[in-house]
């Protein structure tokens, strides 16, 4: 078992509505306009900019491109949870606030017990996300990662309803890719590591899992997993009817994530099987490593699960990396362990994306880093929420505003919005409130979240730098109705072209709307 819209007019009607108090004053049409529709809309945010409910509604209703960090356990709401751990008869220690298996007896409450609204309610929610988190005798980190622990009973039978609330709150905000972590094969692949056990000739190791089939065995129900969660996803979301929910029009893809606090045995057969999937179902598309970083055995074994996936790395082509790294702050660790995670990460790692990057200015000779980063085009995923929730790392602390200095890509991301209690366009207004990003800027960090994805296909942009179209797509605006035959075709080939095409014509009726045009 795995463990775990389309923009609408409607809403941008709402959001024009919201803004119609800021229409141009009697007189302003005889004054020089703006060059471009861009420059206006970049206008009408700056005005709107210490208005939060008119810049929540602005950033709302803007196209936001994907999300490449997200938790599916995490990023589904807690109230989810609690309605799947009922409706699977689950108890919940009204002690620990711990999700079990029954019979729900002493301590043990059932699940049901807390769909209605009451104390017992709020003491699980406040349990199993961040809700009105205070710290005290418990940090913001303890806290946040002690909730999986907690749900975690509840979280693991209905993936596939996960994703439908996912999505479709996700299209509610205008993205349209999904990269989410799941643990695929999990309970089939931690025996087949304590089976062969670990050897430090990763050749040899990868022999021993791959022999009489059994790594290709959990390959294959990991994929028969995922057609079930996404059968049971689809008709969640009625997808193919018209009734079909807006989540249908998100597309999804899967990283393999790996327990880095495991045994190196179990860590390397989790790494093979997700370049074993990666390689067979374009479905999975990248191995990660989650877990806290802080953890002991996180931290002795970094160098060892980096030199792993140096290893695999030239044996799976089609099998992308994005890790985990810098996730630390001083305090948390001691300073050596500062020093080296990112770097490691991406030179070792072969990491084309970096989730959190925290720490980035205590890494040896962080000017050189961030030039690596920026030269070899590694993005940064920032959920800035989490961050400040965990690492109590935020505003002019945060390295955010360093990454964009020295050129490093970057796109916001959310981590697990269902823990944190929040959305993409929290992350966005936190952004352009906090950092001052213009409208453009906001523009590019959305573009960059498909750029870097992990979809398949041929990109709409000729390189990373400008967002300057590729020969076959140029003579007509990006996103237009009419591509010429050539972009036409390179759309129809290319899922990654397609995304992005698709999202530059939301940008353009995201700005005819807001400024009234037609």
């Amino acid at each position: 078992m795995m463990s775990l819209r389309r923009t609408t007019s409607a809403a941008l009607v709402a959001c024009t509505a919201l803004l119609l108090p800021l229409a141009p004053a009697a007189g302003a049409a005889d004054r020089p306009g703006p060059r471009s529709t861009e420059e206006a809309v970049a206008g009408l945010l700056d005005g709107i900019r210490q208005d939060p409910a008119r810049l929540d509604a602005f950033l709302r209703a803007m196209p936001k491109g994907g999300d490449l960090h997200n938790h599916l356990s995490g990023a589904v709401s807690t109230e989810l949870l609690i309605r799947l751990a009922a409706q699977d008869g689950l108890c919940i220690d009204s002690v620990t606030l711990t999700s079990a298996t029954g019979p729900c007896q002493g301590t043990l409450r059932p699940a049901q017990d807390a769909l209605a609204e009451g104390g017992f309610r709020t003491q699980v929610i406040r349990a199993w996300s961040m809700q009105d988190f205070t710290p005290g005798a418990e940090s913001g980190h303890d806290h946040f990662f002690a909730t999986f622990g907690k749900f975690g009973e509840a979280s693991w039978r209905h993936p596939g309803t996960m994703i439908a609330e996912v999505t479709d709150t996700m299209a509610a905000q205008h993205q349209s890719y999904l990269e989410t972590m799941l643990t695929p094969s999990s309970v089939g692949v931690a025996a087949l590591a304590a089976e062969v056990g670990f050897d430090p000739d990763f050749a040899a190791l990868r022999q021993k899992l791959l022999a009489a089939g059994r790594m290709q065995a959990l390959v294959d129900g990991a994929r028969t997993d995922l057609d079930t969660a996404m059968a049971e996803y689809q008709a969640t979301e009625q997808c193919g009817t018209a009734q079909a929910r807006p989540g249908c029009s998100v597309t999804v893809r899967i990283q393999s994530q790996a327990s880095r606090a495991s045994t190196p045995a179990r860590v390397f057969a989790q790494l093979l099987l997700g370049m074993e999937l990666a390689s067979q179902d374009e479905r999975f598309v990248a191995v990660n490593l989650v877990q806290p970083e802080d953890y002991q055995s996180s931290l002795d074994n970094y160098q060892l699960q980096m030199e792993m996936l140096d290893f695999l790395r030239p044996l799976y082509p089609k099998a992308h990396i994005t890790l985990h790294a810098g996730e630390l702050v001083p305090g948390l660790v001691k300073p050596s362990d500062l020093a080296f995670h990112i770097r490691q990460a991406v030179l070792t790692g072969h990491a084309e994306r970096i989730g959190h990057g925290v720490d980035v200015t205590h890494e040896d000779d962080s000017a050189e880093l961030l030039r690596t980063l920026a030269e070899r085009k590694v993005l940064v995923e920032v959920p800035l929420t989490s961050n400040a929730q965990i690492l109590q790392v935020e505003g002019r602390e945060h390295p955010f505003p360093l990454y964009r200095k020295y050129g490093v890509p970057t796109a916001l991301a959310t981590d697990d919005p269902g823990v944190e209690r929040i959305d993409i366009t929290h992350e966005y207004v936190r952004a352009a409130r906090t950092y001052g990003l213009s409208y453009p800027d906001l523009k590019d960090l959305a573009r960059n979240s498909l750029e870097y994805g992990f979809v398949a296909g041929r990109s709409l942009w000729r390189d990373r730098d400008g967002f300057k179209p590729v020969p076959e797509c140029q003579g007509r605006t990006p996103g237009a109705e009419n591509p010429t035959p050539k972009c036409a075709a390179l759309l129809a080939a290319s899922p990654k072209a397609a995304l992005e095409w698709k999202q530059e014509g939301a940008f353009r009726a995201f700005e005819a709307s807001v400024l009234h045009l037609k």
